[in-house]
């Protein structure tokens, strides 16, 4: 291996102009796929599989105009005014009127039209999402009533007891994932054209909120940050810079090829972020490591800049690439789930990571080649030729022999700082967050709390339920849509109960619910598995199936699975990833001690990321006001990536451990040797890794703030807490044990040469051959 890509390393130094024209070349189609194809991501999230994504796909087959995406606007009026003036309620119904005429809009009036015409068994007379004349909560009054517009009611409208409060929901033609910027936006105008001149307050909701992509100030922040680490790491404004250009030009090709592929592939929003967090952390620190290897063999060994980066590409480039396949084994492992989103998010995450150890070994040593000996200045060389650089280690020496003396307290307080980190973690709350979570200050969260305050909380979360007979007839008649009504009613976790509609075929008839509770509470939750079982009071009253979904449901449903199918995925990654590092290591200890390491801080990881976003510590810091569940796919994402680059670090240390223990030195000392060898671009690697993440904390979208936090406090817990302290300590206690591997075992693992002895050793042979021929020659 080192010896392939020590000659792949001297050729694209060579012929810089080659390689660099091949990835511009590559660069330049991805753009211009963007250009021709466009962009379309959406903010829905579904898993196939779940219940109830298999009830929305039947009920879009069956009855597809009730399986449009569903939205909904409050209107508001000020303190101590009503909405219900006849000047507001022209405005109100107008605006109403001319949402319905949005080409993309269903017109609840066309459809009963529609379904009269046709005749459709049991078809309710108006197929609006909700409707406000359906029956009361338990015989009492609700405290909400038809919006009426000269004596009709506004379809679709509901205004509170007090006036105070419309609710305008309304559904879609299509799914929300099929839904453009466009259509949002045309919504979103024509509704608050009702807030000139008239005291009315337009409030859309979360799901009216446009598709923005999250990258903003912070993440440019976060690169500067990693550029002065990288110019402090590395000496050079021109070496610093290479790194930045490299993981540019990766991120470039991998994120703009996801969205090139957004039209033909079903992409959510957060999904070419991850790979654009995943493709600069990792593409910065994979060139930094090369470089800074480069660079060290220039000052340390005197050797030219063409040889330095050859040995480089060689030795840490082999490192690189194993690392690399770590993390690609992470993500990729998440396909085996068999969750389409998850798989998308994975993929394109992964194939970031692979541009980024592809750019490292061919377009980065090109463009050393273009810069040649200007790699070191000449002030370093004047430092290092002064031994100036002699103490560079010195905190780094101190820091290990500190730690090896005292290894057992060591290993005892991180395993107990770890496990106090890790505490939260148990309580835990896995969901998709609501208005109810967004920013005081945000329309989402306005619209939610006014919807709660004048109709309650369950309208922020209805569900959609199915009914289809069990009994011999059959078919849905209007005396059986009547008692399922009345069945759903009664129950005391249900407000309201309405129709939506029957197929033609009249076997599946679809109800509007409104939980008593929110979107994100226990009870809804419970109300959702209770009207599923099978023998539940009104399904075994009327003979019929009852299926529930909607997003609320779908929420619910989504982080059941993930929860469910974590375990399976961390058996997947830790066994091919431990086969990977006793590949690497020929080690049976380093990989079991390296998976203990990173159980240790994805635990504390979850602890702190429960605190800050579920319990508030610190909310404040992090731009948000408001705790709540933390995103369902989130620890199985975290837990992919983190995995990965926890490996990175792990083989950047140990394999410069190895590589002095391999030169001669006795385990502990090659402990101690390693780690200074190592530790600068490991805490370099690390800094700028949670710079990068850092940036996307501050992101308006909380999906991916929520990862941006978890990513950055896990690479600060793993990098600096487990790899730089305990790895140590633990290397210390197995000292020669470490490297022990049976011999049946070492004879059938192949000898990948990560620390680059066999080249070494030819390199050797061949700089004797060249002298023994000028030596003939002189003779």
């Amino acid at each position: 291996m080192s010896t392939f890509l020590y000659r792949l390393g001297r050729t694209a130094f060579g012929r810089p102009w080659l390689f660099i024209a091949g990835w511009l070349a590559v660069l330049t189609v991805v753009v211009g796929a963007v250009a021709i194809n466009g962009v379309s991501v959406s903010s829905e999230m579904k898993i196939e599989g779940t219940e109830a994504q298999t009830v929305l796909d039947r009920v879009a087959e069956e009855l597809p105009e009730a399986s449009g995406g569903q939205a909904s606007v409050v209107f508001t009026a000020p303190d101590g005014e009503r909405l219900d003036t006849p000047e507001r309620l022209a405005v109100i119904s107008g605006t109403v009127g001319d949402v319905y005429d949005l080409e993309k809009v269903v017109n609840p009036l066309d459809a009963a039209l529609g379904a009269a015409e046709e005749g459709a068994p049991g078809t309710p007379p108006d197929n609006a999402p909700v409707d406000p004349l359906a029956g009361s909560d338990q015989g009492q009054a609700p405290p909400y009533q038809p919006l009426l517009m000269d004596g009709a009611p506004v379809p679709g409208v509901l205004v509170s007891s007090d006036g105070q409060v419309a609710l305008f929901q309304f559904q879609f033609t299509v799914a929300s994932t099929s839904l453009t910027d466009d259509d949002v936006t045309s919504v979103v105008e024509v509704v608050e054209r009702a807030e000139q001149g008239t005291g009315i307050t337009v409030l859309p909701s979360d799901s009216l909120k446009a598709i923005e992509i999250p990258v903003g100030i912070g993440e440019v922040i976060g690169l500067a940050i990693a550029t002065l680490v990288l110019v402090l790491t590395l000496g050079s404004l021109i070496a610093a810079g290479l790194p930045l250009v490299t993981a540019l030009v990766g991120v470039g090709i991998g994120v703009g090829g996801a969205y090139a592929l957004s039209t033909v592939v079903e992409m959510n929003s957060a999904t070419p972020v991850l790979g654009l967090m995943v493709g600069l952390a990792v593409g910065i620190d994979y060139a930094l490591f090369v470089v800074n290897r480069q660079r060290r063999l220039i000052l340390d060994g005197g050797l030219t800049a063409r040889e330095a980066a050859g040995r480089a590409v060689g030795t840490a480039g082999s490192a690189v690439f194993f690392a690399g396949l770590t993390v690609l084994i992470a993500l990729t492992a998440l396909t085996v789930i068999g969750i389409a989103m998850l798989s998308t998010m994975a993929l394109v995450a992964a194939s970031t990571v692979a541009l980024a150890v592809l750019i490292a070994l061919t377009l980065l040593p090109a463009l050393l080649g273009l810069v040649g000996e200007r790699i070191c200045s000449d002030k370093a060389r004047a430092r290092r030729r002064a031994k100036v650089d002699a103490e560079s280690h010195s905190v780094a020496d101190h820091w290990v022999k500190g730690v090896i003396r005292f290894r057992w307290p060591v290993i005892a307080g991180v395993v107990a700082i770890l496990g106090v980190m890790a505490i939260p973690a148990a309580s835990m709350n896995l969901g998709i967050p609501t208005g109810a979570t967004a920013n005081q200050d945000t329309a989402a969260r306005q619209s939610y709390e006014a919807v709660a305050r004048g109709f309650g909380e369950g309208f922020n979360g209805p569900l959609l339920v199915t009914a289809e007979p069990t009994g011999t007839a059959g078919r849905v008649t209007p005396e059986l849509t009547a008692k399922l009504i009345g069945g759903l009613q009664d129950r005391d976790d249900i407000v309201l109960a309405a129709p939506v509609g029957v197929n033609e075929a009249g076997d599946l008839a679809v109800f509007s619910v409104i939980p008593t509770s929110g979107p994100s509470d226990e009870a809804t939750s419970d109300l959702v598995k209770s009207l599923r079982e099978p023998d539940n009071a009104i399904a075994r009253e009327n003979q019929v199936q009852l299926g529930v979904t909607g997003f609320t449901a779908i929420g619910i449903d989504m982080s059941d699975k993930l929860a469910d199918v974590l375990p399976l995925y961390l058996a997947i990654i830790i066994v091919l990833s431990i086969l990977i590092l006793m590949l690497v290591f020929r080690s049976i200890v380093v990989p079991i001690k390296a998976t203990a390491g990173f159980l240790l801080s994805i635990l504390a990881t979850f602890g702190a990321t429960t605190a800050v976003f579920q319990w508030g510590w610190l909310s404040g810091l992090f731009g948000f006001d408001t705790g709540g569940p933390l995103m369902s796919f989130m620890p199985i994402i975290v837990t992919g990536i983190l995995y990965g680059l926890a490996m990175d670090y792990e083989v950047f240390l140990v394999s410069s451990m190895r590589e002095a223990h391999i030169h001669g030195q006795p385990a502990r000392q090659s402990v101690v040797h390693g780690f200074d060898q190592a530790s600068r671009v490991v805490v370099a690697a690390a800094i700028i890794m949670v710079a990068v993440f850092s940036g996307f904390i501050f992101s308006h979208d909380i999906m991916i703030k929520q990862i941006g936090f978890a990513l950055a406090a896990g690479i600060l817990i793993d990098a600096f807490i487990v790899r730089l302290t305990l790895v140590p300590a633990l290397m210390a206690v197995f000292n020669e044990r470490a490297w022990w591997l049976p011999r049946w075992l070492d004879r059938l693992l192949p000898d990948l040469d990560i620390e680059g002895d066999k080249l070494l050793t030819m390199l050797n042979q061949q700089a004797e051959a060249t002298d023994r021929q000028s030596i003939e020659v002189r003779n």
